[in-house]
């Protein structure tokens, strides 16, 4: 619910890196302020939410594009936090003291920005569940390591981490009860623990790349962890990679089929799991810094080599290598040099057509119902 009404998230994960720059540019001080043209161009679209993965230090600077946002085009935003995934060489969730700074760390995220009216809602993490069970930034204890079934260590490495991200969520809802939180889930991995360890967290926000379809996601969410879910990353890329050009007709297609699904299981719907509350869509501009993000050389060049491979995403997979997923070309816009040296230009794809001719629809959850009389 937002202000007293039904609300269902149509988003998209935000990120305006401009051509030339990679993730560390800040953005947020940009005299450009990137986030006033998107703004509008969000709006036209239907765009209700924007997704931050993690916000700047500079907390005004945060603030003037959220209220920008807000003010200006009515868009709320979900503020996320990292939990220290990436830090190197590793998380330690099994630390006492790094569980400390990373929680006064969002709490202090939440007191700063808890009152600002454009806010929705808080994540956190994002996949991190992935380095419990030892894919990504793998991390352990003295305790784990004592363990010798490695099917045990991951078992405590989940609860471990889910304890943490619930311990977080209860301390968040008594400074600031008025916005749910949201666990960062890299697809359903791991949930069985988190069913024990984090019921105090609201909802799942949920990472999946399925190609077209969300398969029996929604329905084993209700089998696996009984809450909410909000899609808070997905979505298709606009290269073929096997055919090696740019293909805006099956990220189009794709995405329309991707929120088709999502209305289906929308509260309300009688044919549907019932527990979705909507999505952001990966991304809302093409990021060129993606494939090469330690070579500068590389930021602006827009580049086609594929940097991992899915086999849901069909249209291509006949790649070499099978790799088949263009990291530098999700965006529902894509970005185009100008040469005054003005903000990049954003050219909208036939995805972002697509899916506002889609959001126009008739909304069935929110149809009034007949009284009897």
């Amino acid at each position: 619910m937002a202000d007293g009404q039904p609300y269902i998230v149509k988003g998209v994960c935000y990120n305006p890196i401009p051509i030339a720059k990679n993730h560390e540019y800040d953005w947020w001080s940009d005299p450009k302020k990137p986030w006033l043209v998107d703004g509008k161009l969000m709006r036209e679209m239907g765009v209700n939410t924007i997704r931050l993965y993690q916000v700047n230090e500079n907390m005004e600077g945060v603030k003037t594009v959220i209220r920008d946002l807000y003010e200006k085009y009515g868009i709320r935003t979900i503020i996320g936090d990292w939990l220290g995934f990436w830090e190197y060489p590793c998380p330690f969730y099994g630390d006492a003291k790094f569980r400390e700074r990373i929680k006064k760390q969002v709490l202090d995220l939440v007191t700063a920005l808890k009152d600002e009216p454009g806010i929705l809602l808080w994540i956190l993490g994002n996949e991190n569940n992935y380095s419990c069970i030892g894919t990504v930034n793998r991390w352990s204890s003295e305790e784990i390591d004592k363990e010798p079934d490695p099917q045990k260590q991951k078992a405590m490495r989940a609860k471990t981490y889910y304890s943490f991200v619930n311990d977080i969520a209860k301390s968040i809802h008594k400074l600031d009860p008025n916005h749910p939180v949201a666990l960062g889930n890299g697809e359903l991995v791991a949930l069985e623990y988190a069913n024990t360890a984090a019921q105090d967290v609201d909802l799942v926000a949920c990472i999946i790349y399925r190609g077209k379809t969300f398969g029996n996601l929604f329905r084993s969410l209700r089998a696996t962890f009984d809450k909410p879910i909000l899609l808070s990353e997905f979505g298709a890329d606009a290269y073929d990679a096997y055919l090696k050009k740019e293909d805006q007709n099956t990220q189009a297609f794709f995405l329309e089929s991707q929120w088709r699904q999502i209305y289906e299981n929308l509260a309300g719907q009688k044919n549907g799991a019932g527990n979705c509350l909507g999505g952001t869509i990966f991304e809302w501009t093409d990021e060129w810094w993606k494939h090469n993000p330690d070579n500068p050389e590389g930021w602006s060049a827009h580049d086609t080599e594929a940097g991992w491979s899915s086999g849901s995403y069909y249209f291509d997979i006949k790649a070499p290598g099978n790799m088949n997923m263009n990291e530098e070309w999700f965006g529902m816009a894509a970005l185009s040099k100008d040469a005054s040296g003005s903000l990049d230009i954003r050219v909208p794809r036939k995805a972002y057509y697509v899916v506002r001719e889609f959001w126009k629809k008739p909304d069935l959850n929110n149809k009034k119902k007949k009284v009897k009389k």
